[in-house]
């Protein structure tokens, strides 16, 4: 049977579950409480609901900011990643931005991590620059920019401003 996935804000009640996702991102409990309680800060989770129960397998943490909403974290179990999951929180994500009728959403990712750029630049989003050195092991971060259009609020689509690859 194939496992559901349902998208949820992200409560106290997560921060264990949210914790142990990704033990090699050094993400602690007591950090994501305190982002949980920013004004600005939006957190969803994604559970994975099977016959025998429920688990949290992805997180998304984003800041919405005047009219930009800036995807900061979007991190899916390691034994589910490739299964629509990340699509599933940047869906929620983007969902967000067009109800608050944010201009645009903004992120940055490894320049390495293709996965990810793909699924990014399928929902929207493209390369505007890239931020040399930018992780701590000196990965470059590409830069990425979504535009919603102001009337109707769907995506503008725009090819990269820059070869990245």
């Amino acid at each position: 049977m194939r496992a559901k996935i349902q998208i949820d804000a992200m409560t106290d009640a997560d921060l264990r579950a949210v914790a142990a996702i990704d033990p090699s991102s050094n993400v602690e409990e007591a950090s994501l409480r305190e982002e949980l309680g920013r004004s600005w800060s939006r957190m969803w989770v994604a559970r994975e609901r099977r016959e025998g129960g429920e688990q949290v397998v992805g997180f998304l943490t984003a800041w919405h900011v005047a009219d930009e909403l800036h995807v900061l974290n979007v991190t899916t179990r390691a034994d589910r990643r490739r299964r629509g999951i990340g699509r599933a929180l940047m869906s929620a994500a983007m969902a967000y931005a067009r109800e608050k009728r944010v201009k645009h959403a903004l992120l940055e990712v490894r320049r390495s991590n293709h996965g990810a750029l793909a699924l990014y630049r399928s929902i929207g989003f493209f390369a505007t620059g890239v931020r040399a050195r930018y992780y701590p092991d000196d990965e470059d971060a590409v830069e990425m920019v979504a535009l919603f259009d102001a009337s109707t609020g769907e995506v503008i689509e725009r090819e990269d401003e820059l070869k990245i690859e």
